[in-house]
């Protein structure tokens, strides 16, 4: 843990023991960490406790009423668990604060908030504002925060041509019924309607036995349908190929497919593309049936999940990787440390025959972004280079005609965003993308 104190964090962690020592105590408690804040306060701590007329005499004098000397003599003596618990909360406010080391005021906040009985009372003494100072120490460590906006840039508006959804949703074996009940409806514009149909006309799926038991099946849906009198809900600008709406779910169903790992746009992928939007017929018809969204999503993903696809699991691990150093927002970087993470895929095996290792790839990540404050409960969200290579794994999977997005997929991907975190971090690390993209040759060689 010390190795991520500044070197004014220990100095004072040790100053807070040779009190104790001077004092003859049997441990180090945080009384004697009072004393040695006070010995090395500088600044504004230093003018706060002036300010108040505590130095470290009286700190000194002041904590010797609370302790007594055990009479006995020590070389090195423990702390005990009250400091040992105040030493972890610095890391807790360390990590909130955005800082990747502990520092002084750390320490100095986290005596704040333990509330010990003894120093509070010395503090009252001499009329010590403590709202304030912490007020003010909260506000010096996080101006030490690095600045929070991702190298890779802020998560960018992912339109897409319309021909490129015509094109991916083609491959879906769902598109011709849905054509054929374009045609029979008398419209030329494809809506949500048409594509939730006919989905729901396949009665043997484990999707449709799952929209079942939420009330929705092909019958109830043609007949909410039906009662509609308008399709006005499908439209939000001109008429195209997909009304706006239908092209809105039909974006998010490709974005879906990719971070579950597929290749291919499914109908689970467009049924959680219709939950999340939350635009067109098929969404109104939903919600006129009382639908959870939230709860039939979680259904849908539950059974993609058990089958554990290789890239979802290194997309929720580069998601766990973020919020480890408090961010949000998931780089390139994170997908190589996903991708060490899962450690049994091609592109784990890859980066290990190299000798790069996932606590070796945390440290130069975390030099090169540092750590973040954003403890929030919002979905991380990806950068537009994430973005950039999730699509490009995509196509490398596509081309080799596979259902599934690999490790491989994404590290090969990786390696064509030549001035993305990940391969900076991989530089540092003393690797190159030659050198990847043929140790992924040589691991795929080995499996046939």
């Amino acid at each position: 843990m010390f190795e991520k104190f500044t070197e004014l964090a220990i100095n004072t962690v040790y100053d807070a023991q040779n009190c104790a020592l001077k004092m003859g105590s049997s441990e180090v408690y945080v009384e004697h960490l009072f004393c040695a804040i006070v010995n090395n306060a500088k600044g504004i701590s230093l003018r706060l406790f002036r300010n108040a007329g505590i130095d470290s005499e009286v700190a000194e004098n002041e904590v010797k009423t609370y302790i007594s000397p055990t009479n006995k003599s020590y070389v090195v003596i423990p702390f005990n668990t009250d400091f040992k618990t105040l030493l972890k909360q610095t890391l807790d406010l360390a990590t909130k604060s955005g800082n990747a080391n502990i520092l002084y005021e750390h320490l100095f906040l986290a005596l704040l908030n333990a509330k010990n009985q003894n120093v509070q009372e010395i503090l009252e003494k001499y009329e010590f504002d403590v709202f304030k100072t912490k007020d003010i120490l909260e506000r010096l460590v996080q101006k030490k925060t690095k600045k929070m906006t991702h190298p890779e840039g802020e998560e960018g508006s992912e339109v897409r041509k319309i021909d490129e959804i015509y094109k991916n949703f083609e491959r879906s074996s769902i598109f011709s019924k849905a054509i054929s009940k374009l045609t029979t409806s008398g419209y030329e514009i494809m809506g949500t309607e048409q594509i939730v149909s006919s989905i729901l006309e396949n009665t043997d799926s484990d999707l449709t036995k799952i929209l079942e038991e939420y009330g929705v099946t092909h019958q109830t849906f043609e007949e909410k349908l039906a009662s509609m009198k308008s399709r006005d809900a499908e439209f939000a600008g001109k008429k195209i190929v997909f009304t706006p709406n239908a092209f809105w779910v039909m974006n998010k169903a490709l974005q879906v497919a990719k971070e579950l790992g597929s290749s291919a746009v499914l109908p689970e992928h467009i049924i959680l593309g219709i939950l999340d939007v939350k635009r067109g017929i098929a969404s109104e018809i939903f919600k006129e049936m009382d639908i959870d969204f939230e709860e039939l999503s979680e259904r849908i993903i539950k059974p993609i999940e058990k089958q554990m696809p290789e890239t979802l699991v290194i997309l929720k691990l580069a998601k766990e990787e973020a919020r480890r150093i408090g961010r949000n927002v998931v780089g390139t970087e994170m997908f190589l440390l996903g991708i060490l993470a899962e450690s049994t895929g091609v592109g784990a095996k890859v980066l290990n025959n190299l000798e790069i290792t996932l606590k070796d790839a945390r440290q130069v990540v975390e030099q090169l972004i540092g750590y973040g404050n954003e403890y929030f409960d919002n979905e991380i969200a990806f950068t537009q280079r994430a973005k950039n290579v999730l699509e490009k794994a995509w196509k490398l999977a596509q081309d080799a005609h596979r259902e599934r997005i690999n490790s491989e997929d994404l590290l090969l991907a990786i390696t064509t965003e030549h001035s993305s975190l990940a391969m900076k971090a991989l530089g540092q690390l003393g690797v190159d993308a030659v050198e990847i993209k043929y140790g992924i040759l040589k691991e795929i060689e080995k499996d046939k």
